[in-house]
């Protein structure tokens, strides 16, 4: 077999072996005393908890990104990784290598499935108010923003106080994770009716999401009277995603940036209480129990 030949498989099993240890980690039971660095890095790269499925945006990473990482393959590579599984066919070892694999990766997707199933069952019966998924419990008080909203006015969080905040994190270019996120926020807001709390969305991408388009990009994201768009110059907004611990990563050539879905449930005293992987009802109702 040739290099030609040789590399594309590489890179075929090297996606295959980074989308297994994912999957392991988004749906890997995980035991009562899992350390919290796990618990958090799982919540902010999935959405899951530790008895949680993975949010909108985790299925969306864990479906979506190892398609196109194969697309990717196939498109550069095409003849050679067409070439290589032809002669890894052809020979006896090679027959029982994909065989192997085949059986490893219908295995995995049974015990995915299974996982997903039970977690169902599970949450069917869950008397915590109907509702699914699970969040990560924060008492620590809200860092400040002091951030403009879309209206030109200063966004203080003390104009906040008394009353319950959701607080999220998302970017105007973002097609894919802020959408979701935008739409769990407000959907959260209608569910609470008269009593919905006022919500804040900070850019991820100020270099872009400057204040002068926060106008544009509260439009486009639909909020309505107590839904804020928050920006400011870069090294403010930087400043306040470092306070609320945002973890994230921008493309220096795309501007794209990567982060996590949360949604963050502030008390009436200013606290943050909750840190949940989007869905509006649990973030309702842990609104509804401050």
């Amino acid at each position: 077999m040739t290099r030609r030949e040789v590399w594309p498989l590489v890179g075929l099993g090297a996606i295959a072996a980074i989308t297994a240890a994912w999957w392991a980690l988004a749906l890997w039971p995980l035991p009562a005393d899992t350390p919290e660095w796990l618990q958090r890095t799982r919540l902010v790269c999935f959405g899951s908890t530790r008895d949680a499925l993975p949010s909108a945006a985790g299925w969306m990473l864990l479906i979506g990104e190892p398609l196109a990482m194969a697309g990717a393959l196939a498109t550069i590579w095409r003849d050679g990784l067409v070439a290589g599984l032809v002669a890894l066919w052809r020979s006896r070892p090679g027959r029982a290598a994909l065989v192997t694999v085949g059986t490893l990766v219908a295995a995995g997707l049974s015990a995915a499935a299974g996982r997903v199933w039970a977690a169902t069952r599970a949450e069917a019966f869950d008397p915590a108010v109907g509702v699914v998924g699970d969040a990560v419990r924060i008492d620590r008080p809200a860092p400040a923003l002091g951030l403009v909203d879309q209206h030109g006015d200063t966004l203080a969080l003390e104009r906040f106080r008394g009353k319950p905040l959701l607080v999220a994190f998302a970017y105007g270019h973002c097609t894919t994770i802020c959408p979701v996120i935008v739409h769990d926020a407000l959907e959260a807001q209608r569910l609470l009716g008269a009593a919905r709390p006022p919500l804040v969305i900070v850019t991820l991408d100020p270099w872009r999401d400057t204040p002068d388009m926060l106008p544009m990009i509260a439009a486009m994201w639909q909020l309505g009277a107590g839904a804020f768009a928050a920006g400011g110059d870069t090294l403010t907004v930087e400043r306040a995603l470092d306070a609320w611990q945002v973890p994230r990563a921008r493309d220096l050539q795309t501007g794209d940036v990567t982060h996590g879905a949360l949604i963050y449930v502030v008390d009436p005293a200013g606290r943050i209480r909750y840190a949940v992987p989007g869905n509006p009802k649990l973030i309702a109702e842990l609104v509804r129990r401050l």
